[in-house]
């Protein structure tokens, strides 16, 4: 399949905002993320092969990142309905990733990722 996953998405604990750039409305909620793309759950339908420019609005608690707010020009790759939530999952693809972004996307999935192995406690 052409348009596989290059890389393993992490699921985050945040609840990030993304807005398309242009349209200025709310596409969806971050629920996992890589250096390559993300997945949105939201109620926005938006068609396969869409170009977007998407503003991300990460928490403003990661003293390490220039900025929290992130521009980034994407690409849909697919848009379908999540029965369990009865909201709509899109997947995106970055199309062009400054080494700012691969800062802040580090930092955020470091920061913010599920753990599979949970401490002892």
């Amino acid at each position: 399949m052409k348009d596989k996953r290059k890389a393993t998405r992490k699921k985050l604990m945040a609840f990030a905002p993304v807005y398309d750039s242009h349209q200025k409305v709310l596409l969806g909620y971050v629920r996992n993320l890589n250096l390559l793309g993300i997945m949105l759950v939201g109620a926005k339908s938006v068609e396969a092969g869409t170009e977007k420019v998407l503003t991300i609005e990460f928490p403003n608690d990661l003293p390490e990142t220039v900025s929290t707010h992130i521009t980034i020009p994407a690409r849909v790759v697919w848009c379908k309905q999540d029965e369990t939530l009865r909201q709509l999952d899109t997947g995106f693809e970055f199309t062009h990733v400054t080494a700012e972004h691969t800062m802040i996307f580090k930092a955020i999935m470091a920061r913010y990722q599920f753990r599979q192995d949970m401490p002892d406690y």
